[in-house]
């Protein structure tokens, strides 16, 4: 009952005039900042933070949130239209919505994005209002040891993605591997494999990568076959999926919104992890597993709906525990650090006006965000008709920029270009791209708790420990069904 009477405080605080321009001021920059390739929701939440200063922290927090809340499904729009992700977590949405819009039809991925995203992040939401303080304690428990199971089990849900290209497959996620120990180790800081480049000591920044394997390799492949003068889509459609459409993907959203609000929890897995494992088991529980990567509404549905919904989940650590869950909400803890506010149990008693406004805020920004995103569906989808001699360049434009703007550096355009060869290279030989990213996604990850686990309990840890190993015999189960399954599809076939 008191949970109810202060979220109805919050939801006081919130409307009037002033916050629901706040609201959707901060929806329509979210939009933008996901769908630019370079501006990542954290990015686009420390760029906004200077003109929130002057502001009462209220407004301030309730301003960033929507932000952060809005620019997750904006990167779906450009990884849609263009396949190119507009946030690293967008790589699972362009996997089926960029070959819908190559049938013509964008507006139905666009739509599945939007009300996955729109549902998805209402679930997360209520997941932190009602559950945040139970699961902050899970999380805050987690040993490094369980964290690298997890990142394990999210290495192991690539498997689901090979089909019968296993061994090129595997091939493309430890290449990811290999290009995430570029750089100084984790550990002892020694240099590693940088061959006395300064720029490398920090690794290769992601998003150059994300944007040249995504978006520049489908320039090259243009290129190569000198096919400017014809269309690919001769007919653009933007009507939005049906009630029945939208109803058969029921199953998937939950899954997928519960998945994203937990993996979000675990500071540090983030959104990434948290769509490919969703897409992974939303697939494995799927009636027709065969249309996933080919234009299936539920792989957009598993992707969109996790994605949302971590920022649900990233926000519990921080709000009771102080404790970022992901990179946006740790710019968002220097946000409230600016208003001298303190994150964590205290805040709930100190300043309730800010947890539950932030809830409030969530809520409403949700169905603004749905709004706009409906309003605007019909004028995204213009970008497809757009002349290959314009579309092409402008998205080789838009590479240059988006790369330069993540560290201001030219070296970071040159490392897109060279990723951009790589990935067109990757797919004139069937090399599937997105394994690639989710090794270097989860690279970093892997071998930091490793380390950290040796070091602090030793190799037993990995045997005594329950949920460790309670995720690593998931992971195993994981990597081995699908093999398994291809196994039998080559007998049958044999027979």
């Amino acid at each position: 009952m008191e949970l109810l009477q202060n979220l109805a405080y919050g939801f006081s605080i919130i409307f009037g005039w002033k916050a629901l321009l706040v609201m959707t001021v901060g929806v329509i920059l979210g939009i933008l900042a996901g769908a630019m390739p370079g501006i990542s929701p954290s990015s686009g939440v420390a760029l906004l933070v200077p003109f929130t200063y002057a502001m009462s922290p209220a407004m301030a927090l309730i301003l960033l949130t929507s932000i952060y809340l809005a620019s997750n499904y904006g990167g779906s729009i450009t990884a849609v239209l263009i396949n190119t992700p507009g946030t690293p977590s967008a790589v699972v949405t362009a996997l089926d919505g960029y070959m819908l819009t190559k049938r013509g039809e964008p507006g139905k991925a666009l739509g599945m994005a939007l009300v996955a995203s729109t549902i998805g992040g209402a679930i997360g939401i209520i997941i932190l209002i009602f559950f945040s303080v139970p699961l902050a304690k899970v999380a805050v428990g987690f040993h490094p040891a369980d964290y690298f199971a997890l990142a394990i089990f999210g290495l192991s849900t690539v498997a689901s993605m090979a089909g019968e290209n296993v061994a090129k497959t595997f091939a493309a996620i430890v290449f990811g591997l290999l290009i995430n120990t570029i750089g100084l180790d984790p550990i002892s800081g020694v240099e590693r494999f940088t061959f006395g480049v300064d720029r490398l000591y920090d690794g290769f920044a992601l998003i150059p990568a994300l944007i040249g394997l995504f978006a520049l390799s489908v320039v090259f492949e243009r290129f190569e076959q000198y096919a400017f003068e014809q269309k690919v889509i001769q007919i653009v459609s933007s009507k939005l999926p049906s009630l029945a459409e939208f109803w058969k993907t029921r199953w998937a959203l939950l899954q997928a919104s519960i998945i994203g609000t937990v993996v979000g929890i675990f500071p540090g897995a983030g959104a990434t992890i948290a769509t490919f494992i969703s897409y992974d088991i939303v697939k494995r529980t799927s009636k027709t597993p065969e249309e996933f990567g080919k234009g299936s509404l539920e792989g957009i549905t598993a992707a969109e709906a996790s994605n949302s919904s971590s920022v649900g989940g990233s926000l519990v650590p921080l709000l009771t525990l102080g404790i970022p869950g992901s990179a946006t909400s740790a710019v968002l803890l220097g946000a409230f650090m600016i208003h001298d506010l303190n994150p964590g149990p205290q805040l709930f008693v100190s300043n309730p006006e800010i947890v539950y406004g932030i809830f409030a805020s969530l809520i409403v920004s949700n169905f603004i965000m749905l709004g706009l995103g409906l309003l605007g569906n019909p004028f995204f989808v213009k970008v497809v008709s757009i002349s290959d001699k314009i579309m092409y360049p402008m998205i080789f434009i838009l590479a240059v920029i988006g790369s330069y703007s993540t560290r201001y550096s030219l070296f970071d355009v040159g490392a897109c270009i060279g990723f951009g060869i790589i990935g067109w290279l990757f797919k004139r030989y069937s090399y599937p791209v997105a394994p690639v990213v989710l090794g270097m996604v989860l690279g970093k990850m892997v071998e930091e708790n490793f380390r950290r686990a040796l070091i602090m309990s030793g190799w037993t840890i990995f045997f005594t420990r329950k949920l460790t190993l309670i995720a690593l015999l998931l992971g195993l189960l994981s990597f081995a069904w699908p093999l398994y399954q291809n196994y039998q599809r080559r007998k049958h076939k044999e027979v």
